[in-house]
């Protein structure tokens, strides 16, 4: 399970949201069997689209975040609900490029490279939200901060990060998001900067401390509660009655194609997850009837 604490600043200037997500990480790398530098990239999308889901409204509420790059790994996609649970997939799991001459960590900046960050909120209306930017980095949490300064006018600060270790699976994954509300104190805000540059990258704090240290470590010198904590993890929400629906929209002549064909069994393999949903062909034929 992954973990979410959410917090305030007492004096209302700021709120928090930090993740413990090494097994959301771990179960992603499992179903699309990624190498390193997708996993990295994957991972840190997912952390993030973690995060903003558990900012929601209401537990109707979902949340998309979609990195359409022209980097090697393709687009990476994932969403989320109002408790954080995500599911996410990479456009090329099979991405693994070199390290980074400048520091060893893995290319995620490479991975994703340019293009448009986009932002979809489903929060029940007639039409989902949408706000798009451009990719800044590519390094997903650079890319996040810019996105909610430029189409939402909301300074944030975003720190993300997946180690993984020699045997591909990850070692250590978090995240941290904190945003000045309206009318925050300037001094506040001055001393998340200056905690911030002296935090280590949140992979090593987590190797050291549990979140709940780290997060004070964000907001040292500034009075804070925390609110409350979620459980959360990677979780699909397919099913055999999303596979009929989507086999039905195909339309009678491509079900009776299917049903005319060789095969006596056909397969939907959910691309968020190693879910496999298996029909005959009475099976198709009672969709076909059902049309």
């Amino acid at each position: 399970m992954a973990r979410i604490i959410r917090a305030m600043t007492q004096d209302g200037s700021a709120r928090a949201f930090i993740i413990e997500g090494r097994d959301m990480v771990n179960r992603a790398i499992q179903i699309h069997n990624t190498a390193p530098t997708a996993s990295a990239a994957l991972g840190r999308v997912l952390l993030a689209t973690s995060l903003m889901g558990s900012m929601m409204g209401e537990k109707e509420d979902a949340l998309t975040l979609r990195f359409q790059g022209d980097g090697e790994g393709g687009t990476v996609l994932a969403s989320s609900d109002y408790s954080g649970n995500v599911r996410g997939l990479i456009g090329n799991p099979e991405c693994d490029l070199p390290l980074r001459e400048r520091d060893g960590k893995l290319d995620v900046g490479r991975c994703i490279g340019d293009g448009y960050l986009t932002v979809i909120r489903d929060a029940g209306g007639k039409e989902p939200w949408q706000g798009t930017c451009e990719i800044q980095t590519g390094e997903v949490a650079e890319d996040i901060a810019y996105y909610y300064a430029f189409s939402e006018q909301v300074p944030t600060l975003c720190a993300l990060g997946v180690l993984v270790d020699t045997d591909y699976s990850c070692k250590e994954a978090g995240g941290i998001i904190v945003q000045l509300l309206p009318f925050a104190d300037e001094e506040v805000a001055a001393k998340l900067e200056e905690n911030a540059k002296k935090m280590p990258p949140i992979t090593t704090a987590l190797q050291m401390a549990s979140i709940e240290d780290i997060l004070a470590g964000y907001l040292d010198g500034i009075p804070f509660d925390i609110f409350d904590e979620i459980d959360c993890g990677y979780r699909c929400d397919c099913s055999r009655d999303r596979t009929d629906r989507a086999l039905i929209s195909l339309g009678r002549k491509q079900l009776q194609e299917l049903i005319d064909g060789e095969e006596e069994t056909m397969e939907m393999t959910c691309r968020f997850c190693d879910n496999i949903y298996k029909y005959s062909k009475d099976d198709l034929k009672e969709l076909l009837e059902s049309i």
